[in-house]
């Protein structure tokens, strides 16, 4: 299922913003991407999107800008400070110069000073990270909640379509047999026109004709599985997977009374419904 979310938050001086984007995927795969520096995050990250999604590819953008953070540290480099001292000192003493050396002129005198940017607390930083991905999770969770809603919607209007559709094979079946049974009487009179025609031996012709179409038990299977539709289709939790095995049913069913029917409107009407089922197989493809 597709989804975005997005926050941003300032903690601990640093600027932080995390994206969260998803497209269809049949399993749950995480991919972090952050600055070098910060890869002891993806851990931590991946857990938390997996207590929050369960399939879907998922792409995470972490950005942090410390620029206003104290992590940078200057210190004074007294050893090489006091090199160029004694060395000032003999030029002054060498060739009687005069002592002119200050705090500003020694500060500006190449290394005396040294940046150093401390690492950032691994701890403290992976919880920040975690809080602004809460955040982002909420947006990108109601973006696919109503994005769910409208996928239910449309699933469960199929589902009505294909129950009118049993009912119509419902219908049809008795009156296929009853077909059967006066086109296998109109030939038997054609070609045995000047015989007899058993009636006993119609109705046995008809009956075995029946019992071999009969699709009552497929047609009561399949409205089970359209009932097992609707009762997945209220839960809150995820139903993609299951859904996946009862599209399979629910096909399996349709093929079974496609084979059965050796007649031209069922034939008809079972193509409508594993069109039907097969736009639903399509749908559930994006649910959680």
């Amino acid at each position: 299922m597709t989804g975005y979310g997005r926050a941003r938050q300032m903690l601990h001086s640093r600027d932080i913003t995390v994206e969260l984007r998803s497209v269809n995927h049949r399993y749950l795969d995480v991919n972090v991407k952050a600055p070098r520096m910060y890869g002891f995050l993806e851990e931590a990250v991946k857990t938390a999107v997996s207590q929050m999604i369960a399939r879907g590819k998922v792409d995470i953008f972490i950005t942090i800008d410390a620029s206003a953070s104290d992590d940078v540290k200057i210190s004074l480099n007294r050893k090489l400070l006091e090199n160029y001292l004694e060395l000032l000192h003999e030029m002054r003493d060498a060739y009687h110069m005069q002592d002119d050396v200050s705090v500003m002129a020694a500060s500006r005198l190449p290394d005396v000073f040294t940046t150093e940017k401390q690492e950032a607390d691994a701890d403290e930083l992976t919880a920040d990270v975690l809080q602004v991905l809460q955040a982002a999770g909420a947006d990108f969770c109601e973006m696919r909640a109503r994005e769910g809603e409208k996928m239910k919607e449309d699933v469960l209007s199929r589902e009505q379509t294909i129950l009118r559709y049993v009912t119509e094979i419902e219908k049809r079946s008795p009156q296929a047999v009853a077909e059967y049974r006066a086109k296998l009487t109109a030939r038997m009179n054609e070609v045995l026109a000047d015989t007899t025609i058993d009636p006993q031996r119609i109705l046995a012709e008809a009956a075995i004709y029946a019992d071999r179409t009969a699709v009552d038990e497929e047609s009561v299977r399949l409205r089970s599985h359209m009932h097992q539709l609707e009762i997945m289709a209220a839960e809150e939790k995820p139903i993609g997977r299951k859904l996946d095995f009862l599209v399979q049913e629910m096909n399996r069913e349709a093929n079974t009374i496609g084979s059965k029917a050796n007649d031209m409107k069922m034939a008809q009407i079972v193509v409508d419904i594993k069109a039907e089922i097969e736009k639903i197989r399509e749908q559930i493809q994006n649910i959680e």
